[in-house]
């Protein structure tokens, strides 16, 4: 092929090339359609085998020069993007990948909350009506006997010093809990997943009820309140997601079961990432705020600032701007 045929043949994907190129000079490699990615690097191939060709052919020294910068206009693009995409990426698992997959879903979190909400309310009103039933709830190692001081200093009688590591353990305790909770659905096909959430609810209710009566009610929700929040929504998406490998043995639809395994198992690590990072921040904030001595009021207006704050990151967070497209559809 003489230079002019070549130059004829492959001069339009140069020019798409550098049209690609442009825009994500301008706007980043992100502001692409996933298909124009796509393209732009197989572009980017094509142009360094169209250099070789143009070097072991002898064409003109012009036309060298011009794939010769093309190629690195299209090298600096591609690779200096991806020495970003490690914070990049984990910046956008935050923003975007986490929040979408727990709105995606939702179903199975969601039967895990209702577990969690309906069973800590039926423990509550029975322990509050007979109190001894609470063994008939809970382990007896887990019941108090006699309640004499508030849960807040019967669980904090820890100086600052101590914050670090009972952050620590707290955090490493919680992540246990977790992954409990996503492995008994593997293992029990949501079986277990659903028993590890109505356990919790009953000990959560159950002692709720016991504080409340020892004089400690408010005291007792106030404490839970800063970090709870987090560390129950973080259980419920674990349980979420070892309902939504469960369903994908059971339920695989169209699929095979195996491939829906697979599906089903990228999204349950998506919740599991984001799982973590909660009970991390759970973590430290009952491990360095919890212990101090605040007012049941500024305790509880904490927890509520947390709810709220996961409710709106949950509702909103990594919401795309609808196209021009879907717009004009």
């Amino acid at each position: 092929m003489n230079q002019h045929a070549f130059v004829r043949r492959r001069g339009p994907a140069w020019e798409k090339l550098e049209l690609l190129l442009e825009r994500s000079s301008r706007r980043g490699l992100r502001r692409l359609e996933p298909g124009e990615v796509f393209e732009l690097g197989r572009l980017y191939r094509w142009v360094t085998s169209d250099l070789a060709y143009a070097q072991g052919h002898g064409f003109d020294a012009q036309l060298r020069l011009y794939l010769n910068r093309l190629t690195a206009r299209a090298h600096a693009q591609v690779y200096a993007t991806s020495v970003e995409t490690g914070r990049a990426r984990i910046a956008r698992f935050f923003t975007h990948t986490f929040p979408q997959e727990f709105r995606r879903s939702f179903v199975f979190t969601g039967i895990c909350i209702a577990l969690t909400i309906g069973w800590a309310c039926i423990a509550y009103g029975i322990v509050q009506a007979h109190p001894a039933d609470a063994y008939a709830l809970l382990p007896e190692w887990l019941v108090p006997a006699h309640i004499t001081k508030s849960l807040h200093d019967s669980n904090f009688a820890f100086g600052p010093q101590a914050s670090a590591a009972m952050s620590a353990a707290i955090m490493s305790n919680n992540i246990r809990v977790a992954v409990m909770t996503f492995a008994a659905g593997i293992v029990t096909l949501g079986a277990g997943t659903i028993y590890l959430i109505v356990f919790n609810a009953l000990m959560l209710g159950a002692l709720g009820a016991l504080y409340g009566q020892a004089g400690f009610g408010a005291d007792f929700w106030a404490t839970v309140a800063p970090h709870g929040f987090i560390e129950l929504t973080a259980i419920q998406i674990a349980g979420g997601a070892g309902l939504l490998i469960a369903a994908g043995v059971l339920f695989p639809g169209r699929r095979s079961r195996r491939d829906a395994l697979v599906r089903n198992g990228r999204r349950a690590g998506v919740l599991i990432g984001g799982v973590a990072a909660m009970l991390v921040a759970a973590g430290t904030i009952e491990g360095f705020f919890s212990p101090l001595r605040f007012s049941i009021a500024v305790r509880a207006a904490v927890g509520i600032a947390t709810a709220i704050l996961l409710i709106l990151y949950f509702a909103f967070a990594g919401r795309e701007p609808r196209s021009t497209t879907s717009r004009a559809a």
